[in-house]
């Protein structure tokens, strides 16, 4: 396949040169020259099927369709079998008849007629991959590796052929679309030419075909003009081109649109039937990060995490039985994890917008099965009707919190209303064709849904939890939730519109004949449409409300954030499962999801599947957005509610709102959050929004798993902080030399840098010194547990004079010793502005200790001291400073080697034991018990955490070697996993 490819690559590069080549060739002889018609006909068909939608080429790499093309079961069916639906395949019994291969489709049958062509009815549900296989099947004929027995394919698209408002005849409908076969002789109808000629019709249910000769007349000439759904039954009757094979394909609803006597074979394509299909899916199209080691790692670790928990077989599985949603679950994981600051941007929105455009784009629900045409008024939007049924039974589950329904809710919110013959033939196309595209049957335990009552009653779930919220939030930015007083001002407004000219026509005949006063009843219609516009306006501060009592809910408030949960609900998660089905759970992408539907690029889209939100609706919400949103920023939130914050503002992609509303924030806690690459350029893109002078006051940054990379993508963010706190995460010599250049760089102003629990090194911390000269704005520097060692602290002593602004040092915890210590306490002391530095558990002596305060006394400048906090005492007596250590200890004594820490802790109780020993006052005596006890406790305290973290490794790996793996969505550890694959194989998983 990839040498054919090739070779069909090079014939278009000399086909592409142009008139130089063809001009040697004229020179020999002009009759060889001319090319074939087929030839130039598989140039271009390549050349068309080969363009991808701009939704599929997000992957990256060196994406082409052979490359990602997974070929979904197709079964052959018998005409009593035909109608069956698409059933899961957890639900369904084995199959009837072995896997085809669309080469077989062709193979003749027993009652196949020598002299015709066959005509096969390929057909499945939405999303099952029809124009993938159409697809794979044109570029495979035109590179000669399948239906070599054709001369010709002819590939049309049925939505086309419906749109010709004038009669033509075979040859100009071919001719019409390719020109260089307008004349061709396989086309003629003479002998038996046509057998070598494979019709392929895409989409079927877009033409209204009727079979009848009252309706549709009999043609056996190619050059007779005739509609177009005339031309195509002919030729599914065999009277026109009676040879030509014909590949029909077709939804569920359509199949009896074409009588059986006319087909030779029905095929049904039913999605991917077992996890292998799925795996080499996800394969296909996350491992195309070419050239990038890192990044493959992770994307191999990705498809293994994915398809392990496919093989639980639950709710993701089933949804992935369809390949568009294996699409939908490939582009969520390849937005959370390879987001790059080249890339375009990308939502989450965006990527559920794509995913319905790429489904059901420019699809009207249509009952009209006879010869009539619609006019464009009469079409009803496909995605429209899908709001408008299931989006409003996604919205009640959003506003109960439910996301199981039973089949009477169906019935209810779906087709409860329908009263017309001509609604309950849309809503039988719709739920034939639409409904099992979106709701599954629910396969929780049975137990979970006897708590729900009703145990005779099935229960039906949206096939991706997202997919509810997203689609309740369309609901709602539509005005589709609107009260009845909504909906009578509305019609009524429009009425008075329609009367106005009459109105004001009354006006001007009556006023020769009655009182002025009377027409003031006659003013107050033009009132009305006021009236009705401030009603509507409350309607759009209804839905920025909805969007801000969503998000800030406080029950949810101690969830992880809304990345996390998507990760999750792909990836799975540790632990047992729950043991109770909770009817509470969050459903905190809605508000994203009303957000990012704001955005004008997915509004764009929106409106091709017939889904209009104006402008000044989009202007009315934001304006009450953005006084909202700052309302509810006035009051503290958790780290994970910010990250969420964050998240909305990106998703919307207004940059003017987004600068409003961080005007009023001046700190941002993102502490314990899993940082990754998509939240790192979510939060510096957020941030750029704002004007050059915006600066936070405080970063907050600890604990989120950062490294270089994540650190590099920062950069933007941090030139506008100036508290950045940046302690226990993974930060190596190779990120202090970008805290070096944060630190010299003009534009930032950075006056507090904690560092705390990085694994800097003394490289690592002699690079960060080298900005020390040049930097004027930094107070406070905590260097706490870096590895920075006596040669560190020497050098940091021989440089400190030339941070002139430094105000504190906390340099705890870094194995300094004796000699280390007092030069850098005696340049502190020498220091302008310095009055404290922290050097705790370190390695010093009792004697170290006990000189470090004397020499924090500046003997030139009288009344200038040093705070040094060294130890909780000072000889026979208390330090001062004993409670900024212990507080400061037990903060931090759970990130900390806990034998580093009990050992020091002993070293100060000894200490403490020896002191009130020595102290005859009975007061002091006390104070020292006191001080004793709080050691003791903090010593308890990281026993237990020791404890407990030994269990916790142990329990993890329990669960996760006898598997292989399974997923560390909610948390990445930083460790190093070498377990066993799939096929026996030692991988290394980064958690």
């Amino acid at each position: 396949m990839i040498g054919a490819h090739r070779r069909l690559c090079q014939l278009l590069t000399v086909w592409r040169r142009g008139p130089n080549t063809s001009l040697s060739i004229r020179t020999v002889s002009s009759a060889s020259s001319a090319p074939d018609p087929l030839d130039i006909h598989k140039k271009k068909l390549f050349l068309w099927f080969s363009h991808l939608p701009k939704e599929e080429k997000q992957f990256g790499g060196s994406f082409r369709p052979e490359t990602m093309h997974v070929d979904p079961l197709i079964l052959e069916r018998r005409e009593e079998e035909r109608s069956g639906l698409l059933n899961s395949p957890f639900q369904s019994s084995s199959p009837s008849s072995p896997p085809m291969t669309v080469e077989q489709l062709f193979h003749h049958t027993d009652a196949w007629t020598p002299d015709l062509g066959m005509n096969v009815l390929l057909y499945g549900a939405v999303g099952s991959g029809k124009d993938t296989v159409v697809r794979k099947l044109v570029l495979d004929w035109c590179c000669g590796t399948t239906l070599t027995q054709f001369k010709l394919l002819l590939p049309f698209s049925c939505k086309d052929l419906s749109q010709l408002s004038k009669a033509a005849s075979l040859r100009e409908i071919v001719g019409r679309k390719y020109l260089h076969l307008r004349n061709h002789p396989l086309l003629s109808g003479n002998e038996d030419q046509a057998k070598e000629v494979l019709f392929l019709f895409n989409g079927m249910e877009k033409m209204h075909l009727d079979f009848r000769i009252g309706s549709t007349e009999l043609c056996s000439d190619p050059g007779e003009a005739l509609p177009a759904a005339g031309v195509v039954v002919n030729l599914l009757r065999k009277y026109l081109l009676p040879e030509a094979s014909i590949l029909v394909t077709t939804r569920l609803s359509a199949l009896d649109r074409i009588p059986s006597k006319y087909v030779s074979r029905y095929a049904q394509i039913c999605g991917f039937s077992d996890p292998d299909h799925q795996r080499a899916y996800f394969s296909s199209r996350l491992l195309q990060q070419t050239g990038m080691n890192a990044s493959n790692r992770e994307a191999e670790v990705l498809v293994e995490q994915l398809y392990l928990n496919i093989q639980k077989k639950g709710q993701l599985a089933a949804a992935c039985f369809l390949p568009s949603y294996c699409w939908l679950a490939c582009a969520t994981l390849h937005f959370l994890h390879f987001t790059s600051t080249q890339a375009p941007v990308c939502t989450l929105t965006g990527i559920y917008t794509s995913f319905l455009t790429l489904n059901f784009g420019g699809e009207v629900l249509d009952s009209k099965t006879g010869k009539s045409v619609l006019s464009q008024e009469q079409h009803i939007s496909l995605m429209l009707y899908v709001v408008r049924t299931l989006g409003k039974l996604a919205f009640d589950g959003v506003t109960y919190k439910r996301r199981i329904f039973s089949e009477r809710e169906l019935e209810q919110w779906i087709g409860g209303k329908t009263k017309t013959d001509e609604e309950l033939r849309l809503l039988a196309i719709f739920q034939t064709d639409v409904l099992n595209f979106f709701l599954e049957p629910c396969l929780e335990n049975d137990k979970h849904l006897s708590e729900l009552g009703e145990d005779d009653d099935r229960w039906y779930v949206f096939a991706v939890p997202a997919m509810q919220e997203y689609l309740a939030a369309l609901y709602v930015v539509l005005g589709e939730n609107k009260s009845a007083l909504e909906l009578l001002s509305k019609e009524f407004s429009a009425a008075i519109g329609q009367a106005s000219d009459d109105v004001n026509a009354l006006f001007n005949i009556l006023s020769k004949f009655i009182p002025l006063r009377i027409f003031a009843v006659f003013n107050l219609l033009k009132l009305f449409p006021k009236f009705f516009e401030k009603i509507s306006r409350h309607n759009k501060g209804k839905i920025a409300w909805t969007m801000t009592a969503a998000m800030f809910r406080l029950e949810d408030s101690n969830n992880d954030d809304v990345l996390e949960q998507v990760e999750q609900n792909l990836l799975g998660s540790h632990g047992p499962a729950p043991q109770k089905y909770s009817k509470g759970r969050p459903f905190e992408l809605y508000p994203i999801f009303m957000g990012g539907l704001l955005h004008y690029g997915n509004r764009v889209l929106l409106q091709q599947l017939g889904c209009n939100i104006q402008s000044s609706t989009v202007a009315q919400i934001t304006r009450t957005l953005r006084k909202y949103l700052v309302k509810e920023l006035s009051k503290p939130l958790p780290p994970d509610e910010q990250m969420d914050l964050l998240v909305l503002l990106y998703e919307i992609q207004n940059p003017r709102l987004t600068a409003e509303v961080l005007s009023s924030i001046r700190s941002i806690c993102l502490a314990s959050v899993c940082m990754t690459s998509l939240k790192c350029f979510i939060l510096s893109s957020v941030l750029s929004c704002t004007n050059t002078s915006y600066c936070l006051d405080k970063l907050d940054l600890s604990s989120c798993l950062l490294n270089h990379g994540l650190l590099q993508m920062l950069w933007p963010a941090l030139k506008r902080v100036r508290q950045l706190n940046l302690q226990f995460n993974s930060l190596g010599p190779d990120s202090s030399i970008l805290l070096r250049d944060l630190l010299i760089e003009p534009k930032a102003s950075v006056s507090s840098l904690q560092l705390c629990g990085n694994p800097l090194q003394g490289s690592g911390c002699s690079s960060l010194l080298e900005a020390l000269p040049e930097n004027q704005t930094l107070q406070h520097l905590s260097l706490v547990h870096t590895s920075l060692g006596d040669h560190g602290a020497q050098l940091l002593a021989t440089r400190l004079q030339q941070l002139s602004g430094l105000q504190e040092l906390n340099v705890a915890y870094n194995n300094i010793g004796d000699e280390a210590a007092v030069a850098l306490v005696e340049a502190c002391r020498d220091h302008l502005n310095i009055h404290t530095v922290h050097l705790y558990l370190n390695s010093l002596s009792d004697a170290g200790k006990k000189s470090l305060c004397v020499r924090g006394e500046n003997k030139k400048k009288k009344g200038q001291r040093v705070r040094v906090l060294a130890s909780v005492t000072e000889g026979s007596d208390i330090s001062e400073e004993w409670h900024p250590i212990l507080s400061m200890i037990q903060e931090n004594a759970s990130t900390w080697d806990s034998k580093h820490v009990k050992d020091q802790l002993e070293v100060f109780l000894r200490d403490l034991e020896w002191g009130r020993q020595q102290q005859p006052s009975f007061w002091k005596r006390l104070h020292f018990r006191k001080v004793e006890r709080g050691v003791r406790k903090i010593m308890q305290m990281v026993e237990e955490d020791t404890a407990s973290k030994g269990n916790t490794n142990s329990s993890f790996l329990d669960s996760c070697l006898p598997e292989g793996f399974t997923s560390t969505s909610s948390r990445r550890l930083a460790v190093e996993l070498a377990v066993p694959n799939l096929t026996g194989e030692l991988i290394t998983v980064q958690c």
